[in-house]
């Protein structure tokens, strides 16, 4: 008989996507949808950032402390340097 993997605690299960909560970016800048997909996440450079993608009209946003990024910014942000 194959051997089930232990279950994780519910404490140490990953974080999804799917999951119910406070969005970090609240409705579409460009349409005013509320079908967003919206997470934190923390750029290269270690600035932590709000993302949102728009289902409806597929604008992608990035703020830091309540304010807009430029995406040249982000990218900048988030380029790994070579040492």
């Amino acid at each position: 008989m194959p051997m089930v993997p232990r279950q994780r605690p519910a404490a140490e299960a990953p974080a999804s996507l799917t999951q119910a909560g406070p969005r970090p970016s609240g409705d579409c800048p460009d349409c005013g949808s509320e079908r967003v997909t919206a997470l934190t996440m923390t750029l290269t450079d270690g600035t932590p950032v709000d993302f949102a993608s728009c289902h409806n009209c597929e604008h992608r946003h990035w703020s830091h402390e309540g304010r807009s990024l430029p995406f040249a910014d982000v990218i900048t942000r988030a380029t790994k340097l070579k040492v």
